[in-house]
């Protein structure tokens, strides 16, 4: 250690005089040495000796000696305290300059120490920005994409940044995309992919960004990857195709993403991914996988191209696994596909097999969740479809008691789509529907709903948009008629909502014989 008193004194003395750069070179190689072989000793002297003001001069003034300071900053800042008197020294202001060297040592030791001293410090990462930062890391990975060690310091340094919305806005304007896409494919270690998919992510959360990195062709990249992973059961591979999933669930923007991503294929290689990951009882990768496949359900291209190329049946299939988690985002994801495509509720609601399964898990699932998402999908089949078949079929499952029963539901939003679905399906062939409406006491439920203060002011509106289409029916008519539902509706029409008034008045008129105003 009197060495290294004797190297920080020279230093001291002389570290600005740039006549003395090879006792400056030998003084900064014996920092080196010590720390090497004393850490704690060596950041105790160096605290105390303050010679980080002299390492900025040197930085700043004396270009030959400049990389080996920068090398010991880069040691120096892997200790958590010897950072604060790096900040005070304004250390961080000196070696950013150096970022836009050619010397990839001196590049190689001016990241390091720049990514140690700002690791987890939000104002001098923002400091970073400000100045300038951001294009000299896309600088380094573009100049130097085969220098390992460089292209690390460069993506971790994006890492630490990339969650900064200053960060996000300098990043737009620079052509990171395509770097990151080089990098992705030339990643050989699972390290590497794990950090660029970082990135990405959080890159993917600025919609220009996003719209950069699809045109970079990340979506092409990440179907290679699950391509190529999708039969391997190794963990760090397993990560890698979560990632994977992950991201592309977070590149979903508009219906021109979702075209190409099916267009290349993806939508299959996450149902591969799903098969293999069910029967091996992988959660995370299922998840994963599921949340790409319910997001890439919610455009309406997307739904007919997923119809067309026989999405509907391979969900259907994996239905009959054993894996609760997955049969719930599974009903999720075919509910999806069923909003608002009357195609593919008329698809769905013509499969027997898959009535079968939805009235089974309606009247009797161990999971509440599945028991919910099954009486939710029947729901949606009905409310989206145009056809009387449909109607028949689901009539014929023994399904439409469980909808009678959700319109009792504990959740509002389930009532209301339960008594959406009945009142369409009622439009279309309430003759079909007759004799369980009557068997499933749905009349008295519906007067049940609108007695009751605690149902809300929706659910009270749809059940009068219901009970309009069952007059249309005799027996309906007198049950409604026997129940005294007129003395309800007229106390409904002081009601403090105004739809429900308004709902009251016209369903009066429709048990009159009048036509409704």
């Amino acid at each position: 250690m009197e060495t290294l008193n004797k190297h920080l004194e020279y230093l001291g003395l002389c570290g600005d005089d740039t006549g003395a750069e090879d006792q400056i070179l030998e003084s900064l190689n014996g920092i080196l040495l010590a720390i090497t072989e004393d850490k704690q000793r060596s950041f105790h002297l160096l605290r105390g000796s303050g010679i980080f003001p002299t390492l900025a001069k040197i930085l700043k003034g004396n270009p030959r000696c400049a990389v080996k300071a920068a090398h010991v900053l880069s040691e120096i800042a892997k200790n958590e305290e010897m950072k604060i008197p790096c900040i005070e020294a304004d250390l961080v202001l000196a070696l950013i300059p150096l970022l836009e060297s050619t010397d990839q040592e001196m590049l190689l030791h001016a990241g390091r120490a720049i990514g140690r001293i700002c690791y987890d410090n939000r104002s001098l990462q923002e400091e970073l920005v400000k100045v300038g930062v951001i294009p000299s890391l896309v600088r380094i990975l573009t100049d130097y994409a085969e220098s390992e060690p460089l292209v690390h310091v460069a993506l971790l340094a994006l890492y630490n940044l990339a969650d900064l919305d200053s960060a996000k806005e300098a990043l737009s304007m620079t052509k990171v995309a395509e770097q990151l896409v080089k990098q992705l494919r030339r990643a050989e270690s699972h390290e590497r992919l794990e950090i660029v998919f970082e990135v990405l992510q959080a890159l993917a959360e600025n919609d220009a960004l996003k719209v950069q990195l699809v045109d970079a062709g990340v979506p092409e990249v990440l179907s290679e990857i699950l391509l190529r992973l999708q039969g391997s059961s190794q963990a760090e591979d397993t990560c890698i195709v979560k990632a994977a999933s992950d991201l592309i669930v977070s590149l979903l923007l508009g219906d021109g993403n979702c075209l190409r991503l099916f267009q290349l294929g993806v939508i299959h290689q996450l149902l591969d991914l799903l098969e293999k990951h069910v029967r091996s009882g992988d959660t995370s990768v299922q998840q994963a996988a599921l949340s790409a496949l319910q997001s890439l359900a919610v455009p309406v291209v997307s739904k007919v191209q997923m119809l067309e190329e026989g999405v509907g049946e391979r969900i259907e299939a994996l239905l009959r696994s054993e894996s609760p988690p997955a049969q719930f985002r599974l009903l999720g994801t075919l509910r999806t596909l069923a909003d608002g495509q009357a195609s593919a509720a008329e698809l769905l609601g013509q499969d027997p097999l898959l009535l079968d399964r939805l009235v089974q898990w309606c009247g009797g699932s161990d999971h509440s969740g599945i028991c919910g998402e099954a009486n939710r999908l029947l729901a949606a089949i009905l409310h989206h479809n145009r056809s009387q078949e449909v109607v028949k079929a689901i009539q014929a499952a023994q399904g439409v008691k469980h909808l009678v029963s959700m319109t009792t539901s504990e959740q509002a939003a389930m009532q209301n789509e339960a008594l959406n679905a009945l009142a369409i399906a009622s439009a279309i062939d309430l003759e079909t529907l007759e004799e369980s409406f009557k068997e499933s006491q749905l009349v008295q439920s519906l007067h049940k709903l609108l007695r009751d203060d605690n149902t809300s002011p929706e659910v009270k509106y749809n059940s009068m948009g219901l009970l309009c289409r069952l007059l249309n029916s005799g027996d309906l008519r007198q049950e409604i008629e026997e129940g005294k539902i007129k003395d309800t509706l007229e106390q409904l029409c002081s009601h403090s909502n105004a739809d429900v008034v308004k709902g009251a008045i016209t369903t009066l008129e429709v048990l009159r014989g009048e036509t409704p105003h």
